[in-house]
């Protein structure tokens, strides 16, 4: 049974984008009052934030789960493509504020000067990014949609980012230690760069069709179906939790096309229970045909 959840992805990406324009506009504006490094970067980091609502409106607006003529398989991927351009947009950032640090080592930069009512505006922007971000993993884990738990791993490095920018900048106005703003610049960097290997780890198993589940786990559940003999040949894809597809041939103890139907179901229900959801095909044959072979061999 497939769940189109799209129209509520694109109510809370809607959302985030709007609160995420606005968190991006206040950190550019501070950064650039205060000539601030590593704010700028955080807020170049803020830009990538609201790219990937886009893209993620885009790539929800293409991720219908039924499948058609052109897709039988459904959309599904289309969530996956959009979360790996998230990580695309990370990897640019990280690229950005690395650049933009190693130059101001070289060349040295102006004094930042920082005032008590811009670090209270930046607090504020630390509180709509934890709400952001706890927002989308909630809605996304409850609907099962990648591209928002992916777009909220962004956002909560995000906030890491923020609250390491703000404690550089806390130092400086207090104790005017202004190496703190380059220096920070090196783990804001590598902080966006964590959070788009863990996007891209977490999506592209999906496309490249890795094994979704175990084949001996799905034998077990195979054979413990009366009338069911062995099962061979067994093949799964997608994402458990996401969508399913698994493939394999089923030996069965039946006399007639109709017995053999009857433990066909009860196989899919049994599988149905454990994995969905999840798209099952099963080739049925005779009780003498002979194999071992669980999986695919190399």
């Amino acid at each position: 049974m497939n769940y189109d959840n799209r129209a509520e992805v694109q109510k809370v990406l809607v959302i985030t984008l709007l609160l995420n324009l606005l968190v991006m506009g206040l950190k550019a504006f501070v950064g650039y009052s205060t000539g601030s490094l590593s704010l700028l970067a955080d807020a170049l980091h803020s830009v990538t934030d609201s790219a990937n609502n886009v893209l993620g409106l885009v790539a929800s607006r293409f991720s219908s789960p039924y499948p058609d003529r052109e897709h039988p398989y459904g959309h599904h991927k289309f969530e996956a493509v959009g979360a790996l351009g998230i990580a695309a947009f990370l990897g640019i950032a990280c690229f950005e504020i690395l650049q933009g640090a190693i130059e101001n080592l070289i060349k040295g930069g102006t004094q930042v000067k920082i005032t008590l009512p811009e670090l209270w505006l930046l607090l504020i922007v630390l509180g709509v990014n934890i709400f952001v971000s706890f927002y989308e993993r909630g809605v996304g884990k409850r609907v099962n949609s990648p591209i928002l738990i992916a777009d909220a791993t962004h956002t909560m490095s995000d906030v890491w980012v923020t609250i390491s920018v703000i404690g550089g900048l806390i130092g400086i106005w207090w104790l005017n230690f202004q190496w703190l703003d380059v220096v920070l610049a090196f783990p804001v960097a590598l902080l966006v760069f964590w959070s788009g290997w863990s996007v891209l780890k977490e999506n592209l198993p999906w496309l490249v069709d890795q094994m979704a589940i175990a084949p001996e786990a799905i034998h077990a559940i195979a054979i413990s179906v009366p009338g069911v003999i062995n099962c061979h040949d067994i093949a799964s894809r997608g994402v458990l939790g996401r969508q399913v597809f698994i493939e394999m041939h089923l030996i069965v103890n039946a006399p007639d096309v109709e017995t053999a139907h009857i433990i066909t179901e009860a196989v899919e229900n049994e599988l149905q229970q454990h994995f969905k959801p999840v798209r099952i095909l099963i080739h049925v044959e005779p009780p003498a045909y002979k194999s071992n072979n669980i999986t695919f061999e190399p």
